[in-house]
């Protein structure tokens, strides 16, 4: 007999109350039943985002909301500052060149968290930067970098828009979007929002809705404007993903009734679990400064290949985790806490991790990781 358990930074394990609705006879996506259930889903989930604005729903992955972003905002020439520091940040350096805008982009060391004086500088230096770029949550390398201080960095030196990715933020640790004076924030439906890849969100502030009603950027299907316009009606401007959007309100539900300051007490406790059970163990850490509560990367025992532990754990156990991206294939391996995940699940993920190094030759003492997790959990 074999299972299968998913402990990968997206996507993450789907409740059964939320796959049984996605199963549901599905609606029209014309008809009034759906536009009843898409006005209930637009509402709840502006309490996941914090924020009293609008929250568009795409059928998209998660990089449609960043392109949108990008599509809706910027013009040729115009200059962005980018933190790049992993895979997601160079996605917006390259969306930004794909729509003809200069990204000046602070290169930051992968596992590093970006320093938001540079922002200030590059600011100083630029004064016509229309908009900066960065990632609450850096997926790659289970880095959180500070968005907060970001954004009153920005705030302070210029009129330039905020823009996060909020994909493996949103739902997982606090970024009130009005509170903190954020521009755009963007995330999908596959990370903390417990659903199957395929719906992307996007939410804009009063100021980004302005410059985004002065574009004369060329957009058909990623038209804010347009969608804005359809989906205060309940409606969207396109097909929308309907089965997607019956199990998002059930899994908007979940996180309302479990409350965001418990969701995000929770998603601390794992990720501290995680991290120190590495520890225990003799591991060290991508990130140990700047660490996401997301997803925890490690690096792997010397002497072992790091592709051979995501690998051993799917095959013969069918536990699915994450490895490195880029330059860092073969060398991580990423453990996910988002979502649907129980202290118990976490432990069992940790269990398996030890049992694992062990079969690929790595000596340590056996039981320490699982016995510090079940310290910080229980």
């Amino acid at each position: 007999m074999r299972k299968g358990y998913l402990f990968a930074p997206g996507p993450t394990w789907v409740p059964p109350e939320v796959r049984s609705a996605m199963a549901a006879p599905i609606l029209h996506h014309r008809a009034p039943e759906f536009a009843a259930l898409f006005e209930r889903v637009a509402e709840k989930i502006k309490y996941v985002f914090q924020t009293e604005q609008q929250v568009l729903i795409l059928a998209s992955s998660g990089t449609g909301s960043m392109e949108a972003a990008v599509a809706n905002i910027m013009e040729p020439g115009d200059k962005a500052i980018v933190v790049r520091g992993g895979k997601f940040g160079e996605r917006w350096a390259d969306l930004c060149k794909v729509y003809g805008a200069e990204p000046i982009c602070i290169d930051v060391e992968w596992g590093k968290a970006v320093d938001p004086s540079q922002v200030g500088e590059l600011l100083d230096q630029n004064p016509d930067t229309k908009a900066v770029f960065w990632q609450a949550s850096e997926t790659s390398t289970a880095v959180c970098h500070p968005t907060y201080e970001i954004a009153k960095v920005v705030k302070e030196k210029s009129d330039a828009l905020t823009v996060v990715d909020g994909i493996t933020a949103i739902g997982v640790f606090d970024v009130p979007m009005d509170k903190w004076g954020l521009d755009i924030v963007v995330s999908g439906s596959q990370k903390a929002f417990m659903l199957p890849p395929g719906l992307a969100f996007i939410a804009l502030s009063e100021k980004a809705w302005k410059v985004a009603e002065k574009s004369t950027q060329p957009r058909y299907y990623f038209n804010l404007l347009k969608e804005r316009k359809s989906q205060a009606k309940g409606q969207t401007a396109y097909t929308p993903a309907v089965s997607l959007i019956m199990g998002l309100e059930v899994a908007l539900d979940m996180i309302r009734e479990e409350g965001l300051e418990n969701v995000f007490a929770r998603h601390q406790r794992m990720a501290d679990a995680t991290r120190e059970s590495m520890k225990a163990i003799g591991l060290k850490l991508l990130a140990p400064e700047a660490p996401s509560n997301a997803v925890t990367a490690i690096w792997a025992p010397e002497g072992i290949e790091g592709a051979k532990i995501p690998k051993m754990l799917r095959e013969t156990y069918g536990i699915t985790i994450a490895g490195g991206q880029e330059h860092l294939k073969g060398k991580i391996f990423r453990l996910s806490h988002m979502g649907y995940i129980t202290e118990v699940d976490m432990v069992q993920l940790i269990a398996m991790v030890e049992v694992v190094l062990s079969k690929l030759g790595y000596s340590f003492e056996k039981g320490a990781a699982v016995s510090k997790a079940q310290e910080l959990l229980f």
